[in-house]
């Protein structure tokens, strides 16, 4: 799959707010993620596709009801792409809150093997 299917493909699932399938479908095994700071509930970095899922389920479990997901079209170079994820969600205990981050992967042998977020 090209980096450009790939996007494609990752943007559509994000919009759907289905993250877990993608990783499934599109991330290497040994891919990272890194967000832009460490915070009481998520580390800096996390490696591997087992653990970036289980930090999936961990942000979903945060979530008392998300009332809407938009993504932008990606932007796509040879080996990386971003998008512009915007979220609206009431959190637990948290109230609601609106969250827009820039999301940068990089893809090598067909497969997302890094994203990190910027806020």
């Amino acid at each position: 799959m090209t980096t450009k299917e790939i996007a494609k493909k990752l943007a559509g699932y994000c919009a759907k707010g289905q993250w877990e399938h993608a990783q499934k479908e599109l991330y290497a095994e040994h891919a990272t993620s890194t967000e832009q700071h460490a915070s009481p509930d998520f580390e800096k970095e996390t490696k591997g596709l087992k653990a970036i899922i289980e930090k999936g389920h961990k942000f979903n479990k945060m979530v008392e009801e998300m009332h809407s997901v938009a993504v932008s079209e990606p932007v796509v170079a040879d080996n990386s792409f971003a998008i512009v994820m915007t979220m609206d969600s009431t959190m637990k205990g948290r109230g609601r809150m609106k969250m827009s981050e820039l999301c940068v992967y990089q893809v090598k042998d067909g497969k997302v093997v890094a994203e990190q977020f910027f806020m």
